[in-house]
């Protein structure tokens, strides 16, 4: 049986790090409407849940993911780009890929 302490330590970190992650997180909403950087203190606050939450890890994961794969079909859409963003049909707006 660990000693009080040791659990006493590790449910005070888990609080700390849960309420810090959360603030972090609400505060990321708001600012999606007021001025500030909403989605980067959203990531943040997930970055920081994430150091004892297995949710946060998984929600975290997705939005790189995701990331990924939005920076994929911008760099596809860009001038002089060969490729089609995944999924899409062919593009029939530039005469140089006309299918």
């Amino acid at each position: 049986m660990e000693p009080l302490l040791q659990v006493l330590t590790r449910a005070v970190r888990r609080g700390g790090v849960f309420l810090v992650g959360m603030t972090l997180l609400v505060a990321g909403a708001a600012m999606l409407v007021l001025p500030g950087p909403g989605i980067a203190v959203i990531l943040l606050g997930l970055v920081v849940l994430s150091a004892e939450f297995q949710w946060a890890k998984r929600v975290l994961a997705w939005a790189r993911e995701r990331a990924g794969d939005l920076k994929e079909q911008a760099q596809s859409r860009l001038p002089g780009s060969n490729r089609r963003p995944p999924g899409g049909p062919p593009n029939r707006d530039r005469p140089d890929q006309a299918a």
